[in-house]
């Protein structure tokens, strides 16, 4: 019935009323979450991170609001996911692999280190986690951690650069007298395995540290987000194929009591917006990543190298020592492990020959522009 058919009679004063006094319990009733993010907000990944909560917005009609936050806006970068466990902030955002010290099989989804060892890369990685048995695993993760979070999977980002140094890397011999920035857990510590003087340390301070000299190369991810914090300014030599994060995902984590106090609808809407996530996530990096090597190389003085081959077996080959170790001492994460080697013996083959093509016709246009 219609506000004027209530003018018309003597109900209206009482219509009025409750239509005034619903006002502000629909204003109430938007949830916002806020979501500290481990990177300044300058970041590629807290772009995509904006985009996701638009689409949450909009999904839920206004009811769901994402608030962005940067790095240490509440809490330090490593108390991150431990604040949200408590409550303390509403949601996080991190590599899960950050958080391999409570549990291994973080490192499982965030960064199986050399693609798990058996071939995974980052788009059939997607394939395992969405229909081969990896998300319930995902979600069975935050239990065997003892964390009220549910975690929601956004951005592939891989596969990341080798890095970056100061002088052209010819063989492991080189490389081994560097001081090297490289991601925490297993990938770094594969590192360490192969004589590599492996330094763990957050995003926002590798150029600080590169400047003053405490490490000599480094690694975050890819060309837009290395040209972006600057290494550009310091190290030359990059080095685009590298084995440590083939595959790597950015995650969104929510408190398990602010998710659970969500509407089923609402809680669809922010499924249906990670899953549209992890789509357009690897769209905009394949052409953000392409303009900025470009400009890298064209205006900044970048010298791209081939990595010397030596390094592929001998990391490829610590990589699954530690696995297997990994796989020895914990059962959830050779229960993991053995989910993506099952789908590797799948899927791998079909993926790997024909990515062959694709690699063939790619580098043959790469090479035409030379």
């Amino acid at each position: 019935m219609s506000l004027l058919h209530y003018l018309k009679n003597k109900s209206a004063p009482l219509a009025i009323s409750a239509a005034l006094a619903c006002a502000p319990l629909a204003a109430s009733a938007v949830t916002t979450i806020r979501v500290q993010s481990v990177i300044p907000s300058s970041a590629d990944e807290v772009i995509m991170l904006e985009d996701f909560a638009k689409d949450v917005l909009e999904l839920t009609e206004g009811e769901v609001a994402i608030e962005v936050l940067p790095a240490g806006a509440v809490v330090g970068v490593k108390e991150t996911l431990d604040a949200v466990d408590k409550g303390l902030i509403e949601g996080g955002f991190a590599w899960t692999h950050y958080w391999s010290g409570k549990h291994p099989a973080a490192m499982l989804f965030g960064s199986p280190v050399a693609g798990a060892g058996v071939g995974i890369d980052n788009i059939a990685f997607l394939s395992w986690f969405q229909f081969g048995g990896g998300k319930e695993l995902y979600d069975r993760l935050w239990d065997e951690m003892g964390m009220n979070v549910k975690g929601f999977m956004l951005q592939p980002v891989g596969p990341e650069a080798l890095g970056w140094f100061k002088e052209p890397i010819n063989s492991m011999e080189d490389f081994r007298k560097y001081r090297f920035r490289t991601p925490p857990g297993i990938p770094g510590q594969t590192y360490k395995d192969i004589g590599v003087a492996s330094v763990a340390m957050g995003g926002g301070d590798i150029l600080p540290a590169l400047e003053k000299g405490t490490i000599d190369a480094a690694e975050w991810c890819c060309p837009k987000p290395d040209s972006v914090f600057g290494f550009q300014k310091v190290l030359k030599h990059y080095y685009l194929q590298g084995l440590h994060q083939v595959v790597v995902n950015a995650d969104l984590y929510l408190n398990g009591d602010v998710y659970n106090s969500l509407t089923p609808t609402q809680q669809k809407a922010i499924e249906v917006a990670a899953n549209a996530s992890l789509s357009k996530a690897i769209s905009y990096r394949i052409i953000e990543n392409g303009k900025a090597l470009k400009d890298l190389t064209e205006n900044h003085g970048v010298i791209l190298h081939d990595t010397p081959e030596d390094y592929f077996k001998e990391y490829m080959d610590a990589a699954r020592a530690s696995l297997e170790k990994n796989a020895a001492e914990d059962e959830f994460f050779a229960e993991v492990w053995q989910s993506q080697k099952d789908f590797a013996n799948i899927a791998v083959p079909f993926w790997a020959g024909a990515q062959t093509s694709n690699a063939k016709l790619g580098k043959a246009y790469a090479d035409s522009l030379k």
